[in-house]
């Protein structure tokens, strides 16, 4: 079999440029990428320093992709499915995350609450409808090789012979772990990333078996555009680190039923309780 293809999304900014940064970098699979607008301007962006041995420019396509348009995600499919005809996925990273602080029921805002849940709910979810059908069957066979930087052996990502299919959580969707209460919309949208990865994976199991797997990530506090207010005073990851970090985590996973699948993990390989 054919060493598969990744997908990153979102991936305009932020921890979604760093995810695929690093898969550019550190293994030699073709990335997809998607932004919502100046997609040229991405794709420069992101193989910008990449040695050219690598060919990333050549690994990497960028589409044009709001995630809450159920009809841009269906045609992204249909571009993916003409550009790797005949290949699975083999490593999906879809980060969707927008934030609307209500720090007392009081603050809550409908329309500012109904974006958090497209954005954090519905986006991974209409992602898994229509991505699921690309990953491998039960009956497909192992990916074979493990694609790695040939610039730089000895950082590459190892990747294994399964596929994953990662969706963005967060340790404040965690109902065990609230212990401090506010932040309304976001700790409620986000909690429906926990569940969407356990039910995903549960599909799996029946479909993939040992092929596919699901998981949840929580990346720790990265210093993005995303927590610019709270970047004072706080001992924060950089988005490079915490997207190596996390798929070091997802990569070193097996698919057996009791290695971590259908649950969430932080960037230190610690899981996060739902």
């Amino acid at each position: 079999m054919a060493s598969g293809f990744a997908i990153v999304t979102p991936a305009s900014r932020g921890l979604g440029f760093a995810f695929a940064r690093q898969l550019l970098a550190q293994t030699n699979l073709p990335v997809v990428a998607t932004a919502r607008r100046d997609c040229d301007e991405v794709r420069s962006d992101l193989v910008n320093g990449i040695t050219t041995s690598q060919k990333a420019d050549e690994r990497l396509h960028v589409f044009k992709v709001d995630v809450t348009d159920e009809s841009a995600i269906s045609s992204m499919v249909s571009n993916i499915r003409d550009v790797h005809p005949d290949t699975h996925l083999r490593l999906a990273i879809t980060v969707p995350g927008t934030l609307h602080v209500e720090k007392t029921p009081s603050q809550i805002d409908y329309l500012k609450a109904l974006d958090s849940f497209k954005t954090n709910s519905l986006a991974p979810m209409l992602l898994m409808k229509h991505l699921s059908p690309l990953l491998p069957t039960k009956s497909a066979a192992p990916f074979l090789d493990t694609p790695s930087s040939p610039s730089h052996p000895e950082d590459s990502l190892q990747l294994p012979t399964h596929a994953i299919y990662a969706m963005m959580a967060a340790r404040v969707g965690s109902i065990s772990d609230n212990a401090t209460g506010g932040w309304y919309s976001y700790r409620a949208s986000k909690a429906a990333v926990f569940q969407l990865a356990k039910t995903f994976d549960l599909h799996l199991r029946t479909r993939s078996r040992d092929r596919a797997l699901a998981v949840a990530m929580h990346p720790g506090t990265v210093q993005t555009d995303f927590t610019r207010d709270y970047w004072e005073g706080r001992d924060m990851l950089q988005p490079h680190e915490a997207a190596d970090r996390l798929l070091r985590v997802i990569c070193a996973m097996g698919a057996g039923p009791d290695e971590g699948r259908g649950r969430c993990w932080d960037w230190k390989g610690e899981e996060v309780l739902p």
